[in-house]
């Protein structure tokens, strides 16, 4: 069987793995010149490489697909972000940082030191509780979100109250988890950001999960991969070679249309590849409108645009070189910088943030995470040099004035590093060089429309069953067989988990055997 895959997104990719390992003739189509996506590293500074989107790898420590691709065994290797977290006092005050350690204990007693010891103590309880939980939630991502396997997924998990009170607890919001647990603003603060990195606002219902993450990091940290984000890319391109696949780069899918029993993808260099089998992991909307050039029923994509929520945007990032790392009053580097770095010490900061976003303007102060991942590798900065990723949440990517970005990048650059170099006196002074990257860009350089990182909002209504709508949940698009879908814009959603990609590619393999099945018993 010949597939074609759109995109070489990770989870493109791993999809491309899985079937080319089972002997399909697979192919896979990218309009970059820079394979990956945003699982990609490129120097953009003498001697740096530089992440172009991801940096720390969560999720996919998780999943078993680094074992089960022996992407080892193509060069990939992480190194673990311990500390994981680290939240600095709160500037001009004299207050002990906060440190989240992967030992729970050392966490426990960074907390008892910051924040007294009963938020210690409910700190203790909330990984107790949440870990499971969160484990449960992993379960729920590996595969197809089909009402039967997530109940399988939560079957039997324990809290006091029952059902009923488990389904209220996981349906409320980040903020109403953290209130419940914990007493000092600052650790409700950033843990709030921590789970604020998936997109929506702490404040929305569905959102308490996304903080119970943190319990999680506690078993496996978030991970660095040795020598960049873009090492997972260069690995999974690797084990795709070894198993016969191959990639097109440099041009563009333009159509894809029905063609007989299979698929005729054209490209923009005039190119016509016929395929038994396409998989997209291309955004949602760009998949609509490739579709739409081949003829799909128009009326039919309408309704689907229509009612797929990409949101305002969710953030923008520095990448910067620098002479050192910041020095956060009263805590040394192996404590700061082996982690993110949430630089949030009130909640107000990131409601502030949000709200200003959904108004189409640029937040009254910006809300940084840093993560000085050359601390903990190297190899990804020159001798005697360090490099930063300042991300910075949230950014609206259409403007209310009606202004453009461009106007805007080197100002709000600097509001961001301004933000760092509050909690961590002299970082400004640091740079050597630096790259910013704002709604717009993220947009036009990895086809993250809207700027949004994660394709499409992860609010509660576009998630499971519901990712990016009902009909498209199960990545197969109705009415046009032999068409499967993959990347963040399907469930689990955004972040690097590939979880996305090996369900595609099983489904596809489900398939295939279903259609062998009747011709094998007629045979």
């Amino acid at each position: 069987m010949t597939v074609a895959i759109l995109g070489s997104g990770h989870n493109a990719l791993v999809a491309a793995c899985y079937l080319a390992r089972a002997g399909h003739e697979v192919e896979v189509l990218e309009r970059d010149t820079v394979l990956g996506g945003a699982v990609s590293t490129v120097e953009r500074f003498p001697g740096h490489k530089v992440d172009r989107g991801s940096s720390a790898h969560i999720m996919i420590r998780h999943t078993g697909i680094i074992e089960e691709l022996e992407l080892e065994r193509f060069g990939l290797r992480y190194i673990d972000c311990d500390p994981w977290g680290f939240a600095p006092a709160p500037p001009g005050t004299h207050l002990p940082p906060i440190v989240f350690h992967r030992d729970v204990d050392r966490t426990c007693a960074s907390i008892a030191d910051a924040c007294g010891t009963r938020d210690a103590d409910a700190y203790r309880r909330f990984v107790q509780v949440w870990g499971p939980r969160t484990a449960r939630v992993m379960r729920s991502f590996a595969g197809p979100p089909a009402p039967g396997r997530l109940i399988r997924s939560f079957w039997g998990m324990d809290a006091d109250g029952g059902p009923s009170a488990l389904s209220r607890e996981m349906m409320q919001s980040g903020d109403a988890l953290l209130d419940s647990y914990f007493d000092d603003e600052r650790l409700k603060a950033a843990l709030a950001w921590w789970g604020a990195q998936s997109g929506p606002p702490m404040s929305e219902p569905g959102s308490a999960p996304m903080v119970g993450f943190a319990a999680l990091m506690h078993t496996l940290p978030p991970g660095r991969a040795v020598g960049g984000s873009g090492a997972l890319t260069t690995a999974l391109l690797a084990r795709l070679a070894s198993d016969g696949g191959t990639v097109s780069a440099g041009d563009a899918v333009v159509s894809v249309a029905a063609a007989g029993k299979g698929w005729q993808v054209r490209t923009a260099s005039g190119r016509n590849l016929y395929a038994d089998t396409v998989i997209s992991g291309t955004h949602i909307l760009t998949t609509l409108n490739l579709l739409e050039a081949g003829g799909f029923d128009a009326a039919r994509l309408a309704d689907w645009r229509r009612r797929i929520r990409v949101g305002p945007g969710i953030g923008m990032v520095v990448r910067a070189a620098t002479s050192a790392l910041p020095q956060y009053p009263g805590a040394p580097a192996t404590e700061s910088a082996n982690g993110l770095q949430l630089l949030v010490t009130d909640r107000r900061q990131l409601r502030q943030a949000h709200g200003a976003a959904l108004a189409g303007e640029l937040p009254p102060r910006p809300v940084v995470l840093a993560m000085s991942f050359s601390a903990l590798d190297p190899s990804i900065a020159p001798a005697g040099e360090h490099q930063l990723s300042l991300w910075a949440q949230w950014h609206p990517y259409a403007l209310a004035d009606g202004s453009s970005w461009s106007g805007h990048a080197e100002r709000e650059g600097d509001r961001i590093i301004a933000e760092v170099d509050t909690h961590a006196p002299g970082f400004a002074d640091t740079i050597l060089h630096r790259h910013v990257q704002t709604p717009a860009d993220l947009e036009r350089e990895m086809g993250l429309l809207g700027g949004n990182v994660m394709h499409v909002e992860m609010s509660i209504d576009q998630m499971f069953m519901w990712r990016p709508l009902p009909e498209l949940s199960g990545q197969r698009v109705p009415g046009a067989p032999g068409l499967y879908l993959t990347g963040a814009s399907t469930h689990p959603g955004g972040g690097v988990s590939g979880a996305s990609g090996r369900t595609a590619a099983h489904l596809v393999t489900h398939d295939l055997r279903r259609r062998r099945l009747p011709l094998l018993r007629r045979g």
